[in-house]
């Protein structure tokens, strides 16, 4: 019998499964993060997270007053079930006898493209469509100064969430190569920073390695600071972060002031998405699912498990809407590509990476680095058959079903 692995696939598509099945002969180690089979949150579990704030009022209370409240969501580069969180908030806010006509919701592009109304809907529900205006933000207008940053980054802020005065955002808390983990304030920046702002943030000058600061690594991140202080700028109320499992369900919910919700999200997550790190192995599949239109994310923690002798790394890339446009980083030709184009290389051990997609995309090629170790498939019986032809019998393989999102301290 083969050994047969079943992986989430299409978080924004249906959720539904892909099934690969690999030698029975080989040595096949599962690795799951630490909480890949938490439940999901019940409807009356997330209405009382969101009701009873850390570090502040019952919600209803604490927005009674407010004239002009925005919400602000992540895009469709997370995961994050914003659909299930939002009506528990509207209904908060009703309670304080906020009406509609006050309310509008931004998505947090950053440097991402833009959301269409069908994105939105799958974020927020057809209501929300119905009731509210929904808007995506800019990063190259309609951004005001509130400040500069003790690393003197200069932070703009779209003026649309600054005229209001009460400002909430849904997101979630997951690894991030650059920021360490998402989730917090980086919903607000770069979430709904200006361009110059943004690419202040990033900028590899300013910080202490490179580009990739690494998945996890949140001590000592210069980003993770500037963020921080850019939300007492801007004076975010409330945040709302999720934590999701293999499935991208909504496992538990920090919502609250943002310093303090945020302090005991990180906490909970840095034990939800731990991974204990394979190493030495001849194959690593690392499956994408959260960040699948970001599928190299899902590397970080995929390549050092290849062993020092050499190996494959097969990754999993099923985006049918195609990696992020990202206007910072990403590719716009053959020989163009943003301010601070991305491009990662494949260590000297890794001897090829492979490049699993249903649904094909040339150009997302360049978000690696010019190699014949690239091969890119579209079909997994393709895919097994150059594995079979590089490894036999005895062959020790590892899996991350959740590679986008799992992060390792080995």
């Amino acid at each position: 019998m083969p050994n047969t692995i079943i992986l989430p696939q299409l978080a924004w598509h249906g959720e539904k499964e892909l099934k690969i099945d690999l030698p029975a002969s080989w040595q096949v180690e599962i690795c799951n993060m630490a909480g890949h089979d938490r439940p999901r949150m019940k409807s009356p579990e997330i209405k009382k997270a969101v009701a009873h704030p850390i570090g502040l009022p019952p919600l209803r209370e604490y927005a009674r007053g407010k004239k002009e409240v925005v919400i602000v969501f992540d895009d469709m580069a997370r995961v994050t079930r914003v659909a299930e969180i939002v009506p528990h908030v509207l209904g908060e806010l009703a309670a304080a006898g906020i009406e509609d006509h006050r309310i509008r919701f931004i998505a947090a592009c950053g440097c991402h493209g833009a959301m269409h109304r069908l994105d939105f809907v799958k974020k927020l529900g057809e209501d929300v469509l119905a009731r509210f205006p929904v808007y995506n933000h800019s990063p190259f207008a309609n951004c005001v100064y509130v400040g500069t940053t003790m690393r003197g980054t200069r932070i703009c802020i779209n003026a649309e969430v600054m005229k209001c005065d009460l400002k909430i955002g849904v997101g979630s808390i997951v690894p991030h190569i650059m920021a360490g983990f998402g989730g917090g304030g980086k919903l607000v920046l770069p979430g709904v920073a200006a361009y110059d702002t943004i690419v202040a943030l990033h900028a590899p000058e300013k910080a202490v390695k490179d580009t990739i600061t690494g998945m996890g690594a949140i001590e000592h991140n210069p980003r993770r600071r500037d963020i921080d202080e850019a939300v007492k700028m801007v004076g975010l109320d409330i945040k709302i972060d999720a934590l999701v499992n293999t499935r991208g369900e909504t496992a538990a919910i920090f919502a609250g002031d943002p310093a303090p919700a945020y302090a005991a999200g990180l906490a909970a997550a840095r034990a939800h998405y731990l991974t204990p790190a394979a190493r030495d192995k001849d194959v690593v599949i690392a499956n994408t699912f959260a960040k699948a239109n970001e599928a190299i994310s899902g590397l970080l923690i995929a390549f050092p498990s290849v062993k020092k002798a050499g190996g494959d790394v097969v990754l999993i890339a099923n985006a049918p809407e195609g990696q992020i446009t990202h206007y910072l980083m990403g590719p716009f030709g053959n020989s163009i590509r943003g301010e601070l184009g991305l491009q990662m290389r494949p260590p000297e051990n890794v001897q090829r990476l492979i490049i699993f997609n249903e649904y094909p995309e040339v150009s997302s090629r360049n978000y690696l680095e010019d190699t014949d170790k690239v091969v890119m498939v579209n079909n997994w019986g393709d895919v097994l058959k150059l594995l079979e032809n590089g490894h036999g019998p005895r062959t020790k393989a590892a899996v991350y079903p959740n590679s986008d999102i799992q992060y390792s301290t080995g």
